[in-house]
This record gives C-alpha cells, sequence and structure tokens, in this order.
C-alpha cells in the first residue's frame, strides 16, 4: 500500500475488486487531516463511495482498519528518513558517513512529525496488544530496522564500539521520538523556524554523542 500519499482522490483510486485498498487509501487521508480519531470505517466508505456494510467485507473494524492505517503511516515515516538520508552527500570517509546517516535518519524522524503531524500521530497510536506484541512489532517496523543497520555500520566503521551497541537503537529511538512529541504536542513547536532547527541539530549533537559515548 506504499504510495498512498497520491493527490488523486479515493473515489478517484477505486476500481472494482480492490476496495480494500481503496478503504486504506481513504483512512490515510482521514489520518492525514486529522489524526487517528479521524480514522473511521464508515467515514472511509463514505469518502470511496460505498456501503459501510461493503466495508466491513473487508475489514472487521475500526480496530482492524486502524493497525493496518498505522502501518503505512510508519512506511510513510521511513520514506521521509530515507529522502532525508538521499537528500546529504555521502562523505567518502567510512566513520564520518555513518555518523552523517544516523543524524539523517534521526533529522527525517524529527521533520515527518513536523510536516505530517496527522500521521505520525497515527503511525504511535497506542495499542491495546499485549506488551509482547508491541514489543514485536516495534522491533520489526521498517524505521526501526532502518535504524538498526545505521547502528551497525557504525560498529563495521569503527566510530561506535561493538560493547555499547546493545541497547544503541533505544537511545537513539528515544531522543528523536522524545523530541518529535516535544516539537508536536509540547514547547518547542512554539520556537522560531530557526532557533527550532539549531534545537533540533543540538539534540541530535546529544543523541549521537549518548551512542558512541563521548561523554564517558
Amino acid at each position: 500500500m506504499n504510495g498512498m500519499s497520491s493527490s488523486t482522490t479515493p473515489r478517484d483510486r477505486y476500481h472494482h475488486g480492490d476496495l480494500a485498498n481503496a478503504l486504506a487509501n481513504a483512512a490515510l487521508d482521514l489520518a492525514r487531516t486529522g489524526g487517528p480519531q479521524a480514522v473511521v470505517l464508515r467515514a472511509a466508505a463514505r469518502q470511496v463511495g460505498v456501503s459501510p456494510t461493503a466495508a466491513y467485507r473487508h475489514f472487521s473494524g475500526h480496530e482492524d482498519l486502524i493497525e493496518t492505517v498505522k502501518q503505512v503511516c510508519q512506511v510513510e515515516l521511513v520514506g521521509r528518513m530515507e529522502a532525508e538520508l538521499a537528500a546529504g552527500t555521502p562523505d567518502p570517509d567510512p566513520q564520518r558517513e555513518a555518523l552523517r546517516r544516523l543524524r539523517a535518519l534521526g533529522r527525517g524522524y524529527v521533520n515527518f512529525a513536523r510536516s505530517e503531524p496527522g500521521l505520525f500521530r497515527t503511525a504511535f497510536l497506542h495499542s491495546e496488544a499485549p506488551l509482547e506484541e508491541q514489543w514485536a512489532a516495534l522491533l520489526a517496523a521498517p524505521g526501526f530496522q532502518q535504524l538498526n543497520s545505521t547502528l551497525d555500520e557504525m560498529v563495521e566503521s569503527g566510530v561506535l564500539d561493538e560493547v555499547r551497541r546493545p541497547g544503541a537503537e533505544l537511545v537513539a529511538w528515544s531522543g528523536v521520538h522524545g523530541l518529535s512529541v516535544l516539537v508536536l504536542d509540547g514547547p518547542l513547536g512554539s520556537l522560531p523556524e530557526d532557533q527550532l532547527n539549531e534545537m533540533i541539530e543540538r539534540v541530535l549533537d546529544g543523541i549521537t554523542a549518548g551512542v558512541i559515548g563521548r561523554y564517558r
């Protein structure tokens, strides 16, 4: 379902036999404009132009639909992280390149929250699933996998000591996620653009230093 951010309307994207994808597209549009609370199966059905009964043949209810949309929002997040990574200039030095990649992923994460608050909130909507399932879902999330790959590259380049590798993903993720929430729903969101960008870079400095142990 990647590529759902097309500018075409859900009705335009609906074709016979593809109702499930059309409903998910519509739900993603609802999340983008109104956050997770706007993701309602009946509303998605109305946007597509089908009856709620037809929609319930593909999604058992709200929880089924919201879980699908959460997964797509996480894919959209990874797309923004990868775009930020691609926008920079690769460094020929393996260690500096590994650090550049870590910062770029973090910057893309925060900027996704800034530019797509509805999708960001939906991607991390609280789940009622057991904690073991939530943890497994986090580990399988594409953004988490991208972060893990980058940290492994840091070990390979020698910029991150292998003894500090276990748990480093939680240090980095907690930092950028907490920053994103403070920007989105906290006092940092009121900062002028230039000050906010400077603050983001300073936090990324701290996250990088914490991961590699520069402060120890």
